[in-house]
C-alpha cells in the first residue's frame, strides 16, 4: 500500500467516526445531569431525599422526615459549604390533613423532579382520602428553610361519619303502667231470722 493509499484510508476513517459523533450528540441531545433522591422508613418514621433551589445559582439537598408519633413533617436542608444541616422546618399534619384524635392513619409521601434543582413533596393520607404537595425554600432573609404548601386536595371522596354511623333514634315515651283495680269483696249473705217453733198444747183424754 503506498503512502498516499494509506492517508485517504486515515482520512476516511476520521470522517466516519466524526459523522458517528456528531449523530450521537444530535439523537441523544445534551447530556442531562443525574438527579438522586431516596426514601426509606422504619417503624413510625418516613424519610425522604430531594433538591432544593435555596437561589438562582445555589442548589442543596433537601431531607424530608414524617413523624408518625408526633404527627408533623419535619424538612431540612445541608449547607453544602459548612456540611451541616440548616435547622428544621415543620408542618402540622394533624391539622393540616384534619385527623381526628387517635385516627387509625396511613400516610405515604414520596419525592418528584419539578425543574432544574427543585423537587416536590408528594404527600397523601389513605384514610382522610387527602393529598398535599409540598417544596422547601429559602427561609426569612435567606436564614434557615422554609416548608411551602402548594396544594391541600383529595384523591377519592370520604363518606360522611355522621352518615355512616347515624345518630340513635330517641327512645320512646314509657307507656304508663297499667293499674287494676282491686276485685270487689263479694256481698255477706244475711242469716235468716229463726223463727220459733209454736208450741203445741197437749190433747186432753
Amino acid at each position: 500500500m503506498t503512502l498516499t493509499k494509506h492517508l485517504l484510508t486515515l482520512a476516511a476513517g476520521g470522517a466516519m467516526m466524526a459523522l458517528g459523533l456528531g449523530a450521537g450528540l444530535f439523537l441523544g441531545g445534551a447530556p442531562t445531569p443525574a438527579k438522586a433522591s431516596g426514601i426509606d422508613r422504619y417503624q413510625d418514621y418516613v424519610m425522604a431525599t430531594g433538591a432544593v433551589s435555596l437561589s438562582a445559582r445555589t442548589q442543596v439537598d433537601g431531607v424530608w422526615m414524617l413523624d408518625y408519633r408526633s404527627g408533623k413533617l419535619l424538612g431540612t436542608c445541608i449547607d453544602k459549604t459548612q456540611g451541616k444541616i440548616v435547622g428544621w422546618s415543620e408542618v402540622d399534619l394533624v391539622s393540616e390533613f384534619e385527623v381526628q384524635p387517635r385516627q387509625d392513619v396511613h400516610f405515604m409521601m414520596v419525592t418528584g423532579y419539578i425543574s432544574a434543582g427543585q423537587s416536590a413533596l408528594y404527600v397523601a393520607e389513605t384514610v382522610t382520602g387527602k393529598f398535599g404537595v409540598y417544596t422547601m425554600a429559602a427561609g426569612p432573609n435567606g436564614q434557615g428553610v422554609v416548608v411551602r404548601r402548594h396544594d391541600l386536595t383529595t384523591f377519592r371522596k370520604v363518606a360522611d361519619p355522621a352518615a355512616a354511623n347515624p345518630a340513635p333514634a330517641p327512645a320512646a315515651e314509657a307507656a304508663p303502667p297499667l293499674r287494676v283495680a282491686p276485685p270487689e269483696a263479694a256481698p255477706v249473705a244475711k242469716a235468716a231470722p229463726v223463727v220459733p217453733a209454736p208450741v203445741v198444747a197437749p190433747v186432753k183424754k
